[in-house]
């Protein structure tokens, strides 16, 4: 509060009179003529005085001086702010007249610069002065209050001019006339006309966001302006009630100021709380705030109610309900709004006392409120209505601010700075007054105390309190009604403090999940497309069912309609769809074969999802005329039979859905998997499923359906970097390791084999107490249940992974999982019953290679060398296995990455133990790496490991297809590769290629010569295959495949490919041309050949090209050459009564190249010129002694 000296040199720094022609001197001498008469017209007599005698100050009461120094304080603002002078002078002065004399004569310099200022508003100043006149000289109460009326009627006047004058009205006096007006609103005095006139000048100030922090940051600001708003209350039934005098004031007046500062209040209130985009809101009080300002906020919100300074009259409180201090509020269904009162046994009680901060603490223990009677299920009750609820006022427009305001101001404080929030959390200990604020119906008190909540729990340093879990049930009500209503912005923020308080509270999570579930779920569906609602819904539930807490099947099976639309939903998100699948992952985990319908489900839809999406891209390029090459057609049917595939799996889905819910219950509507069966790919099949009669499926059928989407899905995508991604986004991960990881289908089998076995039982049981009852007709011998192809799902979908482990977010996913990192390398040793089959043993090392090698290891910036003729090296890369490429003996030590790995730099069996270490670490080459690659390459029908077995005869098996001309010739799992040349000839790397190869398109579409050696040249290279010397051992038409390899690899300057394949063993390739590639050409109407075939035929000027390419090489000592000839005939066709139709495929004269070696192979055909009958066989020696020779001269 300033003091009369210093509000008399700030009078006379800063005001001047509209006439210019007045001195000092002569307002001295014009003060002492005046009258007593001019001071009661005062409102005639032109302002000529420009300072104050303190001695008047002096003579005054100590209120009157108070009220005066106040008032001197106001004018000095207000001639501060009519002269645009934004910034105080601030000097010392003596309490002697004489200092006072030389402060005003050093100002008077400035006078000027001012004066078409002053000449503006000269009316209003004489107006101000004569009222400063009249105090001074009468000092009466009645004249004082006058003078307080007018003072903040210009306050007001000036506040609504324009930013610059409320700018410098907040800026006076170091706040001091803010404080004034503050203090004129807490309370009306003298029929409320200052208050009224205050209220309105403080109303421009508030709703002025230039001053508005400025204004509210002041000390007590909070506190005064509830006062205020609890002053507003009309009095009624006052006995002998007093009227004094309202000026010139009336209530229509009086009303009027109140209710612009309520709706400047109510402004602020809601301004933060609107936005349903993003929840903004900067604090504009202060960070450091009082104790007692926090307190008070914290009252209002507890106990609806806060301690008015002034006394009640004759015992009345004003309101004519004794002891009723409190407002609560209802809105109800319909919008009508109801206000009550609470009655409080503990009011705060606010002075001016210095109280310290830990003497409040300890005084500031109200009792512990009861929820359940205070707002016992305030969102649900609709049967109030305002003519039952006792305690309502007449005027209802002020009294439901005091709480919004209060919890503003707690979220303003909370928000400035975390000694603001240690402060909320010391008084309120037990989180009683947030539950509060929570629970109240009203829209901003909800959403100022959600983030109340929010910023306590984000602050990691302080404890939590025991309420945190009745939060977290008070804020998803509050999230259920807000979505209800689409109020997004109330469900975002409450959502944020619901997310934490469920994160940090292990008790608040168990709440949720006994009883919050069912809410979560209605909500997610009434936001199926607001994606910030269902992010933090996902988040929530990821945060809940991945911890300590799992869902129950029931709730899986209910959620699993919910968790798929979010991994494939339009709307989702990347955080949606994470959240997702970890939480699909989860419920695979818990519940294992009784959640076979959720994962073939999800496999579904992935196949669906891939479908709509090329069906979209093929729209897009219908414009385009359209491709007839072998390629195209091969996609074309691929996505064809993936329709197909999709189409029967959902059918396998919904009937074994089907099975559960009939066990369940016997309506849709009431099963858990009812919103499961009504998605879209489902729907469809589950609507033309007659429950009754469901159609013979078991465990074994479900398994081969999930085969038959895994082998499609792969064939979809396995070229497709688009889909890959796609699907990993989808989730397939998940799927792949739970496929590979576990025997669901197996489990399912035994399950149904138990109930069959126990449902044999009874029925033998009740035919043998002579119940009359027949046995179950369905019961089957469990002995008769087919197994399940377990092996051929885990080999495929090893085969899926190897396809998508160049994928940075794959090496990422499977790098941070120890145990699937485990187990594939487990299963690349061999070291799992489940993972003997040498193909999945092949894609788990490759897995494990592509995942934990670096591809930018040494990387040259430039590109290629020179010695590559500008072609980029592989060298120095780590290599890229594809599906195409099986490794042979993936347990041997020489299966690592080479240079650098992200785990260990020991052997290949640690190579996946060491996902601990998650920096990379160099290594030195290693000198025991095998200098030398042999590569092995089918023919027409062959395979990666069956056109290499160990034969029981020269002499084929007769068939009755053509196609199936290789299916069975040899001993079946064996493999002279890996059984005999990796020990024969242990300084090699042996590879295994495989590629589509039909003989006739009954079988499906296969890519000619040139795209298919294409295709392999790429797949070698990114392998690092032709980086050391090579040599490819091929049969058949994999020996022409290698030729075109070759002279692709010239064209396309692999130089380094070209000059380190070493030697070619050709077993019965047709170099220029074969009988059985003519006969099918001659019959194309019924045998319908490949487009490879044709290639084949004799005579053929591709052939003799290549030949001659290779003849080159040969002649220039780049590459020796090692052939077999067949010469016996080969069964093709069987006819009736043992007729059959032979053919020698290749004869000698196509089988010899022209140059290099040949071996004629005695009494073999040509299926069996690659498949030796023992070591000693001459299509095995001569092989081996071919290799040792080239390794002695390359190596």
């Amino acid at each position: 509060m300033l003091s009369p000296a210093i509000f008399a040199s700030n009078l006379s720094n800063n005001f001047h009179p509209s006439f210019p022609t007045f001195t000092f001197k002569e307002t001295r001498n014009k003060q002492k003529r005046l009258s007593n008469n001019d001071i009661r017209n005062s409102q005639n007599v032109l302002p000529p005085v420009a300072r104050v005698n303190n001695r008047l100050f002096v003579q005054h009461s100590p209120s009157r001086a108070s009220t005066i120094a106040l008032s001197a304080a106001v004018v000095s603002a207000v001639v501060a702010s009519v002269a645009l002078l934004n910034s105080q002078q601030k000097s010392e002065h003596d309490h002697h007249g004489g200092a006072l004399e030389n402060a005003a004569q050093r100002s008077a310099d400035s006078l000027g610069k001012i004066f078409h200022h002053a000449q503006r508003t000269g009316a209003a100043a004489a107006v101000l002065w004569q009222s400063l006149r009249s105090v001074l000289s009468s000092a009466n109460h009645e004249v004082r209050s006058g003078f307080e009326i007018r003072v903040a009627a210009l306050l007001a006047d000036i506040a609504a001019a324009n930013s610059g004058r409320r700018a410098a009205i907040v800026g006076a006096g170091g706040g001091a006339v803010v404080d004034w007006l503050l203090e004129s609103v807490t309370s009306p005095k003298d029929g409320g006309g200052a208050q009224a006139e205050s209220a309105r000048a403080l109303a421009y100030l508030i709703a002025d966001p230039n001053v508005s922090a400025a204004v509210l940051g002041r000390p007590n600001a909070i506190p005064k302006l509830l006062r205020f708003i609890f002053s507003c209350q009309p009095r009624r039934n006052s006995k002998n009630k007093k009227h004094s005098r309202h000026s010139t004031f009336d209530m229509s007046d009086s009303l009027k100021g109140r209710s612009m500062l309520v709706a400047a209040i109510m402004d602020i209130v809601t301004s933060s709380c609107n936005n349903a985009e993003q929840v903004s809101f900067k604090p504009s009080l202060s960070g450091n705030a009082e104790t007692r300002d926090i307190a008070a906020a914290l009252q209002v919100i507890e106990e609806g109610g806060l301690h008015l300074d002034e006394p009640p009259e004759d015992g009345d409180d004003g309101s004519g309900d004794s002891g009723k201090k409190g407002i609560g509020i209802k809105i109800l269904d319909g919008g009508t709004t109801v206000l009550g009162l609470s009655r409080t046994s503990w009011i705060m009680k606010l002075d001016n006392s210095n109280s310290s901060h830990k003497e409040l603490l300890r005084h500031y223990t109200p009792e512990p409120l009861i929820y359940e009677s205070k707002y016992d299920n305030s969102l649900a009750r609709d049967d109030m209505s305002a003519a039952v609820v006792p305690g309502l006022w007449d005027d209802l427009l002020y009294e439901h601010v005091a709480v919004p305001f209060a919890s503003w101001a707690l979220a303003n404080w909370a928000t400035a700075s975390q000694l603001n929030r240690s402060r909320i959390q010391e008084l309120d200990q037990d989180g009683n007054a947030i539950m509060s604020a929570l629970l109240a119906p009203e829209r901003s008190v909800k959403w100022h105390a959600s983030l109340v909540a929010r910023l306590l729990l984000e602050d990691r340093n302080m404890p939590l309190n025991d309420s945190i879990s009745d939060w977290s049930s008070s804020l998803l009500s509050t999230i259920s009604h807000a979505c209800k209503h689409e109020d997004f912005s109330l469900a975002k923020v409450a959502f944020s403090a619901f997310l934490l308080s469920v994160e940090r509270s292990p008790e608040a999570q168990k709440i949720v999940m006994e009883k919050g579930l069912n809410s979560m779920r209605d909500i997610a569906k009434q936001t199926s497309k607001n994606k910030q609602v269902q992010e933090a819904m996902a988040k929530a539930l990821e945060l809940l069912c991945t911890r300590d807490f799992h869902l129950s099947l029931e709730e899986s099976q209910k959620w699993s309609g919910i968790l798929l639309p979010w991994v494939f939903g339009t709307f989702s998100s990347n955080a949606i769809r994470s959240s997702a699948i970890k939480i699909l992952s989860q419920i695979l985990e818990d519940y294992g074969p009784k959640s076979v319908p959720v994962s073939q489900g999800w496999l579904v839809m992935l196949l669906n999802e891939v479908q709509s999406s090329i069906k979209k891209s093929n729209d897009k390029q219908a414009s385009q005329p359209k491709s007839d090459n072998v390629k195209t057609s091969i996609f074309n049917s691929n996505i064809a039979s993936a329709a197909q595939v999709a189409n029967q799996l959902a059918n396998a889905v919904v009937i074994l859905s089907a099975k559960q819910l009939k066990t369940i219950s016997n309506t849709v509507d009431a099963s858990p998997l009812a919103d499961f069966l009504a998605l879209d790919p489902l729907a469809a099949a589950f609507k033309n499923l007659k429950i009754d009669s469901l159609p013979k499926l078991d465990a074994a059928d479900s398994a081969v359906a999930t085969l038959k989407g895994i082998k499609a899905l792969t064939e979809v995508c396995y070229e497709d970097s688009l889909y890959q991604g796609m699907i990993v986004d989808f989730g397939i991960l998940c799927l792949l390791r739970r496929f590979l990881l576990n025997d669901d289908y197996e489990k399912l089998a035994a399950i149904e084999a138990y109930d069959l076995s126990s449902r044999s039982h009874e029925g033998q049981e009740r035919k043998s107490n002579g119940n009359g009852e027949p046995p179950i007709s369905d019961v089957k011998d469990s002995s008769s249940l087919r197994v399940p192809p377990t092996a051929h799902i885990r080999r495929h979908a090893a085969r899926l992974l190897t396809i998508l482990s160049h994928i940075p977010k794959v090496k990422k996913v499977i790098i941070a999982d120890e145990t699937w990192c485990k187990w594939l390398d487990d299963c690349a040793n061999g070291r799992i019953p489940g993972c003997s089959d040498p193909k999945l043993q092949s894609y788990a090392r490759a897995t494990i290679l592509n995942i934990f090698c670096d591809d930018q290891i040494n990387e040259r910036p430039g590109g290629g060398s020179d010695k590559d003729g500008g072609v980029t090296s592989n060298n120095n890369l780590c290599p890229r296995y594809d599906d195409m490429i099986f490794l042979i003996n993936p347990h041997l030590p020489h299966w690592r990455c080479p240079n650098k790995t992200n785990g260990q730099d020991a052997s290949s069996e640690d190579i996946s133990m060491s996902t601990s270490a998650k920096h990379s670490s160099k290594r030195k080459p290693d000198a025991n790496t095998p200098p030398i690659d042999v590569v092995f390459v089918h023919g027409l029908r062959g395979g990666p490991y069956k056109t290499w077995r160990i034969s029981e005869d020269k002499s084929s098996t007769m068939h009755t297809l053509v196609e199936k001309i290789d299916e069975e010739a040899g001993k079946l799992g064996t493999f002279w590769p890996s059984e005999w040349l990796s020990s024969d000839f242990a300084d090699a790397r042996l590879f295994s290629l495989k590629y589509k190869s039909n003989l006739t398109q009954w079988s499906g579409a296969s890519l000619p010569l040139q795209e298919v050696s294409s295709m392999l040249l790429e797949k070698l290279v990114a392998a690092g295959i032709g980086n050391r010397p090579v040599i490819f051992v091929t049969h058949s038409m994999g020996g022409l495949v290698v030729k075109q390899i070759l002279y692709k690899a010239k064209e396309e300057r692999h130089d380094n490919f070209v000059k380190n394949t070493k030697g070619i063993v050709f077993y019965s390739c047709p170099h220029f041309g074969s009988k059985l590639a003519d006969m099918p050409w001659r019959m194309g109407l019924v045998l319908r050949p490949a487009p490879t075939i044709g290639e084949l035929r004799s005579g053929s000027s591709r052939l003799v090209q290549l030949n001659d390419y290779i003849r080159h090489l040969h002649k220039k000592g780049m590459l020796e050459v090692l052939s077999f000839c067949e010469t016996k005939v080969t069964p093709i066709v069987e006819g009736y009564g043992g007729w059959a139709f032979r053919l020698e495929i290749v004869p000698i004269e196509s089988a010899y190249p022209g140059f290099g070696e040949l071996v004629v192979l005695e009494s073999t055909d040509h299926i069996n010129s690659c498949k030796p009958l023992s070591r000693a066989d001459p299509s095995y020696t001569e092989t081996l002694k071919f290799l040792q020779k080239l390794r002695a001269l390359y190596t």
